[in-house]
């Protein structure tokens, strides 16, 4: 237990540049808290006594503005940054050292019993505003950008972006280390990740200029052949 309370500790000071001390985290992190939180009210949850554990999260969601449902299953070095606004839904579930920002939502789509919440892997960075909605399998290492709705299953390595989300560049091979070496804050790159559909736009308009401007040399050669023409006639 002191091992994997430790590992947490781990897991934030890694990831977060702007921690400068590991008591600083266990003190000042709500996003800590919350995981602390958690542990324990899914403990309560898994034993049936699943009304003091509502109470709890309840009481941690006071103090942290972070909403975990007891029932959610997450994984080891679980890293909320900053953290305001985040919910987590009952049968969501998450693995080992996913990285998820404020204001994300785990959200159930359904009314039936079930599973009815997201499913995500491994090493997944999600950022902050992202809404990942229904029963929805992501994929180990994969990136969902700031503010992306994603409805459909991501694949393993993929980043997403926009609304609906799409993927913006091919997956790469392999799952990332622990911690995340490769890590892409807020799940975007420092080039930064356009919208997919924003780039198609783009050529297109890129490519209705060119044809304008061809036009306009076309015509411009015809007004000159037009005006030889009639100058060797009238001569």
């Amino acid at each position: 237990m002191v091992k994997a309370l430790f590992a947490e500790v781990d897991s934030f000071f890694a990831r977060d540049p702007a921690a400068k001390s590991k008591i600083e985290i266990v003190l000042c992190y709500p996003g800590f808290h919350a995981v602390l939180c958690h542990r324990l009210t899914h403990w309560l949850w898994r034993h049936n006594w699943r009304l003091l554990a509502r109470f709890i999260s309840q009481i941690g969601r006071f103090f942290t503005g972070i909403e975990i449902h007891p029932g959610a299953k997450i994984g080891k070095r679980f890293f909320i940054d900053h953290g305001m606004g985040v919910v987590i839904g009952e049968t969501a579930m998450i693995g080992d050292d996913v990285t998820i920002y404020h204001g994300v939502t785990l959200g159930g789509t359904s009314l039936e019993p079930g599973v009815r919440h997201p499913q995500v892997g491994n090493n997944v960075i999600i950022g902050s505003g992202a809404q990942l909605l229904g029963p929805i399998k992501i994929g180990d290492g994969a990136r969902i950008g700031s503010n992306a709705v994603v409805v459909r299953d991501v694949e393993a390595g993929a980043t997403m972006v926009g609304v609906p989300a799409r993927a913006v560049k091919p997956k790469v091979s392999g799952v990332e280390p622990a911690y995340c070496e490769i890590f892409s804050a807020y799940g975007t790159g420092e080039g930064g990740m356009p919208d997919p559909v924003q780039r198609a736009l783009d050529g297109i308009f890129a490519e209705v200029d060119y044809l304008r401007k061809k036009i306009e040399e076309l015509e411009s050669e015809e007004n000159l052949v037009e005006t030889a023409e009639n100058w060797r006639l009238n001569k």
